[in-house]
């Protein structure tokens, strides 16, 4: 397989985890979404919305995948083991909905190309762009803070007692709030649980700074 990604995305680095977790192994492609590789016309074919990641597949039948849950679920229903979703309907939702709510409620807001929006046609200077990515942040980590409490132990893991597809997406987010200088003390079940992945392999090798394209 090969994974066009970029080091410092959040959704390339969901990705990167899963496939550690599966013990599956890639190739590493680097886009540089700074460099705006993602726009290139040779690009296009692989990811139609121009964004990382992009996942090849060894069957040269198979069509290139993107979006980084698309990705993970296509991962867990081809290698199951070990599970990143509970066995019950209910618990499935519940991880789901955590995971969702990072990818899809916060994840969007601090996406290169809003960014870059807001730089450009919006006029907007750093300050301002740093200020609105801690304010989508801290607006959905307070909502996940409280589904840890209510779903897990909040010190380990987001839901019940093992990694699911909701750990995979909290870390990259926590690094992201890290890297804007969000205050992380009213979300102490979030960094004891961030604090506790970053143990395990599958989540230390893949951080952004691991990369091969790390700057």
């Amino acid at each position: 397989m090969k994974l066009y990604n970029y080091w410092r995305s959040s959704a390339s680095y969901r990705v990167r985890i899963a496939l550690a977790l599966k013990g599956l192994s890639y190739d590493y492609v680097p886009v540089h979404l700074v460099k705006n590789e993602q726009l290139a016309d040779a690009f296009l074919g692989l990811s139609p919305g121009k964004l990382v990641p992009a996942l090849v597949l060894d069957d040269p039948g198979s069509p290139p995948l993107t979006q980084s849950l698309a990705i993970i679920e296509y991962l867990e229903e081809t290698h199951p083991e070990p599970p990143l979703l509970p066995a019950d309907f209910a618990g499935r939702a519940i991880v789901r909905q955590m995971a969702l709510l990072v990818a899809c409620e916060i994840h969007p807001l601090q996406n290169i190309r809003v960014l870059n929006y807001l730089r450009g046609p919006l006029a907007q200077g750093d300050g301002p762009v740093a200020e609105w990515v801690r304010h989508w942040i801290a607006q959905g980590f307070q909502a996940l803070e409280e589904l840890a409490r209510r779903h897990g132990d909040a010190k380990k893991y987001l839901y019940a007692n093992g990694v699911t597809l909701a750990d995979l997406c909290l870390v990259p987010m926590m690094y992201n709030a890290r890297r804007y200088h969000l205050d992380l003390r009213p979300y102490p079940a979030l960094v004891a649980i961030d604090a506790h992945l970053m143990t395990l392999p599958a989540f230390a090798t893949t951080r952004p700074e691991a990369q091969p394209d790390a700057e």
